[in-house]
């Protein structure tokens, strides 16, 4: 997973059908064709909202194999709220991390999850700033925010990034996050391609 497609991911049903989804396979050559440098300078390539939750259905139970169903994305001016049913305690499990008898009982049990981020990207970078957590309708206070985000997210992905900035990659300038969809941006300038040795294998069918 490179760090751009894993970047629909930071805010996120299974599909038996989601393979053959013409939208799932519309946002899949575009993410192909960005990462395997394809798209000319200045290029501009555009996700519809549809196209990014028909991705999501078919790659995030591919991530996250237990414990997160339902989940949907809504896009915004500048950001995104992710809307999920999730169970912490299976997701750590399925992670292979083990959970103390008193956490376990914390977070055990499926709750609805709805989470509020921005992003503001510039020059080839990104950064992604969590802005609100709701779980079970609850805001979750900033104290309680952080030990959320060291104990579940980075704990589980090491290498995401929660309020500093870090490098897209594949030739990326600058995201537009709006209602109808995602605008993606390709350098205009120090923009190279992909050498033949390092292209990247087509995703997993």
């Amino acid at each position: 997973m490179t760090r751009f497609a894993a970047a629909w991911l930071l805010v996120l049903v299974p599909c038996a059908s989601a393979a053959d989804d013409p939208l799932y396979l519309k946002a899949r050559q575009k993410i192909e064709y960005i990462e395997e440098r394809r798209a000319p300078p200045g290029a501009v390539i555009v996700f519809t909202q549809n196209e990014i939750n028909a991705w999501a259905k078919k790659r995030i139970p591919e991530i996250v194999p237990e414990g997160v169903r339902n989940q949907r994305l809504q896009l915004k001016n500048g950001g995104a709220v992710g809307f999920a049913l999730m169970n912490f305690l299976e997701m750590r499990h399925a992670k292979g991390e083990a959970t103390n008898w008193f956490l376990a009982k914390l977070i055990e049990g499926e709750r609805p999850v709805e989470a509020e981020i921005t992003l503001v990207t510039k020059g080839g970078y990104a950064t992604v700033e969590l802005k609100r957590l709701e779980i079970s309708g609850i805001p979750t206070p900033g104290v309680v925010l952080d030990f959320l985000i060291k104990t579940f997210l980075l704990s589980m992905y090491p290498t995401a990034h929660i309020g500093e900035p870090f490098e897209m990659g594949h030739n990326l300038d600058r995201l537009e996050l709006r209602p109808t969809g995602v605008r993606v941006f390709i350098k205009k300038e120090g923009w190279a391609p992909l050498p033949p040795e390092e292209k990247l294998p087509a995703p997993v069918k």
